[in-house]
C-alpha cells in the first residue's frame, strides 16, 4: 500500500466508528445474464451464446456481502409486481429476507446484463417499484439502531428523489442521527443526477464509491487523483475509487492511499462494484481503518469477477477474504 498526503485543509471527515445496523436503501431486481459474442450495432442480428437469471440489483448485492459478513443491516428495497416481482419476493422469502414493502400496481424492474468475452458487461436498466421512496415506510422500528445509510443513487432521478433527500436531511438534524454516516455509490448514473440534488448529497458528508471512469467523467479531473481531490473537497469525506486490476485507492484523514488488486480470471464484472462497497461497510463494521477495508474490498471484488452474476457462496466470500489479509 503507498500513501501520500494532499494538499489543502483537511475536511472534516465523520470520525464515529460504526456499530450500529446498516439501511441499505435501493434496488432489488432480476438480473437476466446475457452472454454475448459482441455487442450488437444497429439492425445487426446476434446470436447469444447463454442466458441465465438471477436475483441482483445494487442494493441486494451490498446487503448480501453485508450477510456474508455477518454486519447487522436492513435490506430497504420496495418490491413491485408482475412476473419480476413475484421472483423478487419469492427469492427473497426462500432466503428469509424480510421483504421491506411491496407495492401493487407498480411493476418491479429488471436488468439485462450484456456480458462480452472479456467479462466486462453493459446493463440495460428498466426501472420500476425498487426505486421508489416513501417516508412512512422508515418507522421507529427500522431506524432502531441506525448508524449508517448506503444509497446506491439511482433513486435520485425517480420522482421521489427530492422527498429521499429531504428524509436524510431530517434525520441529521435531529440529536439520534446526528453522526449518522452515509455511502453513496451512485455509478456511472451519477452524471444524470439532479444537480441541486447532488449538491444537497455532497453536503451530507457521505463516504462516495466510484470507479476511475465514473468520477472523471463527474469532476472533470484529468487524472484520477484530481478527480478524487476534487470531490473530497466538496463533500468533506472520505472517497473511494476503484481501478480494476490495478487495485484501488482512497482518500483518508488527508492521505492518498493506493491498494493493489487481486489476480483474478474474469467471468464478468456484475456487482463487482457492489461487493467492493459492501465489503469497505463491513469491514468499517468490523473495526478497521479505511485503506484495510479497501484492501479487503479488492479481494471480495475479484472473487466476484471470477463467478457469473453478484451473488458468492459463504464459501467463496471467507476464500476471498483469506486472499484478502
Amino acid at each position: 500500500m503507498v500513501t501520500k498526503s494532499l494538499h489543502g485543509d483537511c475536511p472534516a471527515a465523520v470520525k464515529k466508528r460504526l456499530s450500529g445496523k446498516t439501511l441499505v436503501l435501493g434496488s432489488t431486481v432480476v438480473d437476466v445474464i446475457v452472454k454475448v459474442s459482441l455487442l450488437p450495432a444497429t439492425a445487426q442480428d446476434v446470436n447469444i451464446i447463454s442466458q441465465h437469471h438471477q436475483l441482483g440489483g445494487c442494493a441486494y448485492n451490498v446487503a448480501h456481502i453485508l450477510t456474508l459478513a455477518g454486519v447487522p443491516h436492513q435490506l430497504c428495497s420496495p418490491v413491485g409486481c408482475g412476473m419480476y416481482g413475484d421472483f423478487v419476493a419469492r427469492s427473497l422469502e426462500e432466503q428469509e429476507i424480510p421483504l421491506f414493502a411491496r407495492l401493487d400496481g407498480v411493476a418491479n424492474g429488471c436488468c439485462y446484463c450484456l456480458v462480452e468475452p472479456s467479462g466486462e458487461r453493459t446493463f440495460l436498466s428498466h426501472h420500476g417499484a425498487e426505486y421508489l421512496f416513501r417516508r412512512e415506510w422508515f418507522t421507529p422500528s427500522v431506524l432502531a439502531g441506525v448508524d449508517s445509510i448506503y444509497i446506491c443513487g439511482l433513486e435520485l432521478e425517480e420522482a421521489t428523489s427530492s422527498d429521499l433527500v429531504d428524509f436524510l436531511e431530517e434525520l441529521r438534524q435531529g440529536e439520534a442521527f446526528r453522526h449518522l454516516q452515509v455511502f453513496f455509490a451512485p455509478g456511472p448514473r451519477i452524471t444524470s443526477i439532479d444537480g441541486q440534488l447532488m449538491d444537497r448529497m455532497l453536503a451530507l458528508a457521505p463516504i462516495i464509491h466510484l470507479n476511475e471512469s465514473e468520477i472523471q467523467g463527474f469532476t472533470g479531473g484529468t487524472t484520477v487523483e484530481e478527480a478524487m481531490e476534487r470531490l473530497w473537497q466538496r463533500a468533506r469525506n472520505s472517497v473511494v475509487v476503484t481501478r480494476g486490476a490495478q487495485g484501488a485507492c482512497c482518500i483518508h484523514q488527508g492521505q492518498m492511499h493506493y491498494m493493489e488488486g487481486c489476480k483474478a480470471v474474469v467471468v464478468d464484472t456484475i456487482g463487482a462494484g457492489d461487493a467492493h462497497m459492501g465489503s469497505v461497510i463491513a469491514a468499517l463494521h468490523q473495526g478497521l481503518e479505511l485503506p484495510q477495508a479497501v484492501r479487503r474490498a479488492n479481494a471480495v471484488a475479484a472473487a466476484v469477477v471470477s463467478i457469473s452474476g453478484a451473488s458468492l457462496t459463504p464459501e467463496e466470500y471467507h476464500r476471498a477474504l483469506g486472499a484478502g489479509t
